[in-house]
């Protein structure tokens, strides 16, 4: 067997110059007892918790490996729950910062969070088409609810009802009966993808967004109440005539959707659209938690707020229209006002609904962007084609006691901003009160690079350049430019030169943090550098066909008596295609130049004579790089591969499919033959020239096996049909390792338990004890019996992750545990983790428990013993339940004799001060 060769393992160690990431929404959190001041964002795999008085970085949520996809605080404001790309939610407090709960059952990235208003269920939606109803508190899954034909885009509780409405991508909003986990409800009045839903006015109307420019209005009718009133009465308009009734009625007829004989339990019908002011589509509403103030904004840069008037605004404001509509009547009829006139005034949505203002950011409003699951419609760009696209909310509303509203924004160009706005104003008008701008470019990073002892790190995008310190991550210093392509710092590390979108080379000094000189290099785009290894120049090319030779020079200094650095053009290589890239050999002997036609010449750097044309790739080579001795070149193209060549003869050594889109960049590792790709698949791998093997895509290995686990079938229960509500669980990684040590540990207990009958035997014969030696791993765990490990075993398995590891256990361990369940509830150990199990073994092993006689008496014994221990722990649960609710009497009788104690006070204070006012007064007349 030949020896293996070993390689340096690289993991993610830090995130820098990010305030928000794209795939995330925004969030206010409750910290320290302060509402509306702290707000929590997506930033890659973690949670960043901005503190928006100071602008500063207070709390960071650790993420694994995949990106953050939605957030939603719990009712109580202490916990956090996290959706991921991968479909797994995890639940963190914001107290410690700790995630100790995670949910794994989604096979797509989430995209609605929602819990209900105890805060003991969660709702997610995903992009797998399912809804899955977590239980919080046990920490297991409830039930699946299928049945959406395209991804969710939002899922909400009600708050009365034990009811979930739902909205897709598939145009349909369907309503959850979550007592039979069915849907008994599907509204089919939308024509396009229904982007958002939310409840107003008391959960008796559902307001939609769509792909248009409406805001449709349903008004939800339960059946229930509507059977225990005795003759409801049809919704009349004050002081409308009956003619008019008439036709609101025939109007509300007319609009009504999806009435069915066979509707149940609530009835939807459309009560009008409101108009909004942008003509895109809606990408989200939202409300605040009053359901009071709703917004929606589109695909811009404006957030539209509407204000839901309560029954008494609408009455006043109907009283007032009616006594407008009188006066006009009067005056057209030349009547006096003694006269009563009959005028009616018909109610419209706009007068439940009032339009409050409009929020502009000072850029466009962050939309998350994830590719469809569903063919069913495409968008062609040149040779590629792509699914539509779907967005998550970016902002968050909160509406304090005061009647002040604050939106925060997570914008598009990395920046959180913070708006309050006053409704009650007669014209209110938004006003920015907070930005979170600190450590952070406003656009996509173009290039990086390093110092040469590599403690700072150059960032260069279309407005700015950014210099970090590696081991604090802090931003040390920040300089406007041009649209920057590529940069690199110069020998000493006290300034660095930046080639820009427009052609031209500018010089920036470090230490004062101003631009020295701008140099027109090129007549088109500059698109790359490379420092000469003798460190005296370096090489541009640019989209004007032609290679430059520059030299580092000091000149005099207009506004200072020393001299500073500055560029020099030396030669020019005239070339017939655009300059994509530019590399110099290590022994400065050689210039490869990559070309516009799909080739990479290579030259001869004294003379600028042909060597070599290096032709394979079937689109231009973006990114090459140069090894160390320089015997080999590699060059990553649009095309998606690699190609590893000699420099010698310039034959192609080998081709590899690298990614699954263009390969942005490349660079060799100094001093071997490693290199790594980055791709814009958002990948980044790493290769052995040499033996031209892929070594590793920086991910780790147990995230490859997990992500190959998830991709296999999940095995079904049997006796339950693969409809709308099945197993919520996912097989992962974690549940695999639990089921293992539960084989472990009851194949341990049979070899412990064999080992004290053979001793026994032993002992009888001998007629005297004999000393058993004690197992290690019994030992390790305190010198406890086997049967005591088993149940340790079961106690150390998350509560997430228990039904899916007995759901991949042989049924060859169950009799075992049965027994084992057995003897702990009747010792009244952990009954309702035991009971939990039990029940769940039995449900998907009841056919195989059932037929074995040999488990009949193990089933009868449980029966009785987990009857009465249930019983005796509902009692138990029972009298303190009793026991906290007489507490509570107490406490509420208290506070009302303190309540009336301090008014009795507060009136008798008044008491005495309008005494002595009148004392004040009559003294003074």
């Amino acid at each position: 067997m030949g020896l293996t060769k070993q390689y340096l393992r690289y993991v993610a160690s830090a995130v820098f110059g990010l305030i928000g990431s794209q795939k995330g929404n925004v969030v206010f959190v409750t910290l320290r007892g302060e509402k509306g001041r702290y707000v929590a964002v997506p930033a890659c795999e973690h949670v960043f918790i901005w503190d928006l008085r100071k602008g500063e970085k207070i709390l960071i949520l650790q993420g694994l490996k995949q990106e953050v996809t939605c957030l939603c605080p719990s009712p109580d404001g202490l916990h956090l729950a996290v959706g991921y790309e991968d479909g797994s939610i995890r639940i963190f407090s914001l107290l410690s910062g700790e995630g100790n709960v995670t949910f794994n059952g989604h096979k797509a990235a989430i995209t609605s969070l929602k819990y209900d208003q105890l805060g003991g269920r969660l709702a997610s939606g995903s992009k797998d088409t399912d809804i899955i109803v977590w239980d919080v508190i046990n920490e297991s899954g409830l039930y699946r609810l299928k049945g959406h034909k395209d991804a969710i885009t939002q899922a909400l509780f009600l708050r009365e009802k034990n009811l979930l409405v739902s909205s897709g991508k598939d145009t349909v909003v369907k309503w959850w009966d979550l007592d039979t986990q069915h849907c008994f409800k599907t509204m089919v009045g939308h024509r396009t993808e229904v982007w958002g839903l939310v409840l107003v006015s008391e959960e008796k109307r559902l307001i939609t967004g769509a792909a248009d420019s409406e805001l449709r209005a349903w008004d939800i009718a339960y059946l229930q109440e509507i059977q225990d009133l005795e003759e409801p009465e049809p919704k009349k308009i004050k002081g409308s005539s009956p003619e008019v009734q008439d036709t609101h009625e025939a109007e509300n007829g007319a609009l009504e959707v999806d009435e069915a004989p066979e509707d149940r339990i609530l009835t939807c019908r459309k009560a009008g659209s409101i108009l909004r002011e942008g003509r895109d589509r809606v990408v989200n509403l939202s409300t605040d938690k009053t359901g009071r103030m709703l917004a929606c904004h589109g695909t811009d840069s404006v957030l539209e707020v509407f204000c839901i008037l309560s029954r008494e605004e609408i009455q006043k404001k109907m009283d007032k229209k009616m006594k407008k509509a009188r006066k006009k009547a009067r005056l057209n009829s030349g009547k006096g006002e003694e006269e009563d006139l009959e005028v009616s005034v018909e109610m419209t949505l706009q007068d439940e609904i009032q339009r409050v203002a409009n929020i502009k950011t000072s850029a466009k409003i962050k939309l998350r962007t994830f590719q469809s699951l569903c063919p069913r419609k495409k968008l062609t760009v040149g040779a590629e084609t792509f699914t539509n696209i779907s967005t998550c909310r970016s902002f968050d509303l909160i509406l304090s006691p005061q009647g002040e509203l604050k939106a925060v924004f997570l914008l598009q160009n990395n920046l959180v901003e913070l708006y309050s706005l006053s409704p009650s104003a007669p014209a209110p008008q938004p006003v920015r009160t907070s930005r979170v701008t600190l450590g952070g470019h406003r656009s996509d990073v173009r290039t990086l690079s390093f110092s040469s002892d590599n403690i700072a790190v150059l960032s260069a995008a279309a407005d700015s350049i950014k210099i970090w310190n590696r081991s604090t991550l802090q931003c040390i210093r920040t300089m406007t430019c041009e649209y920057a392509l590529c940069s690199f710092f110069v020998p000493g590390d006290r300034q660095v030169v930046i080639g820009t979108k427009t052609g031209r080379l500018q010089l920036y000094d470090l230490a004062s943090g101003t631009l020295l000189e701008t140099v027109d290099a090129h007549d088109g785009a500059l698109w790359s550098m490379s420092l000469s290894p003798d460190q005296r120049g370096f090489v541009t090319g640019g989209a004007d066909k032609s290679v430059k030779f520059w030299d580092f020079e000091l000149v005099k200094d207009e506004n200072s008596t020393q001299k500073r650095l500055s560029v020099r053009q030396t030669r020019i290589l005239q070339l017939d295609e655009d300059v994509l890239s530019v590399r110099y050999s290590p022994h400065q002997n050689l210039l490869a130049v990559s070309l516009l036609d799909c080739t990479v010449k290579i030259f001869y750097v004294d003379t600028l004579k042909f060597f070599l044309s290096l032709y394979g790739h079937k689109l231009p080579v973006i990114c090459m790089d140069i090894s160390y001795d320089g015997t080999l070149i590699a060059t990553g193209s649009a095309d998606r591969n690699v190609k590893i060549w000699g420099l010698d003869f310039g034959d192609c050594h080998k081709s590899l499919f690298a990614h699954d889109d263009s390969v942005m960049y490349l660079q060799f590792v100094p001093k071997s033959h490693l290199f790594f790709t980055a791709g814009k698949d958002r990948k980044i791998k790493q290769w052995d020239a040499d033996n031209f093997e892929h070594i590793q895509t920086l991910e780790q290995r147990e995230a490859e096996y997990e992500e190959s686990v998830a991709k296999e079938d999940q095995p079904a229960v049997p006796g339950e049909t693969q409809g709308e509500n099945y197993f919520t669980g996912k097989k992962t990684i974690e549940t695999v390792k639990a089921a293992e040590r539960i084989m472990e540990a009851v194949e341990l207990y049979r070899e412990e338990s064999a080992k004290m009958k053979e001793h026994k035997a032993i002992c009888k014969a001998a007629g005297k004890e004999v000393p058993l030696p004690t197992n290690p791993i019994l030992m390790a765990y305190g010198n406890i019996s086997p049967s005591a490990y088993v149940l340790e075993i079961f106690k150390g398995i998350k509560s997430s992750e228990l039904e899916e590891s007995l759901l991949v256990l042989p049924f060859s361990y169950v009799p075992d545990i049965l027994k084992l369940f057995n003897e702990f509830i009747q010792l009244g150990s952990d009954v309702e983790l035991l009971c939990r199990c039990l029940l769940f073994l039995l449900r998907i092993h009841f056919g195989q428990i059932t037929s074995n006689q040999m488990l009949v008496p193990v089933i009868e014994k449980l029966k009785e013993t987990t009857i009465s221990k249930v019983s005796q722990v509902r009692d138990v649960i029972g009298f303190n339940l009793a026991g906290l609710n007489f507490l509570k009497r107490e406490c509420e009788a208290k506070s009302e004799v303190m309540f009336f104690a301090d008014a009795t006070s507060h009136l008798e204070e008044k008491k005495r001060k309008r005494k002595k006012r009148e004392k004040l007064i009559l003294t003074l007349t």
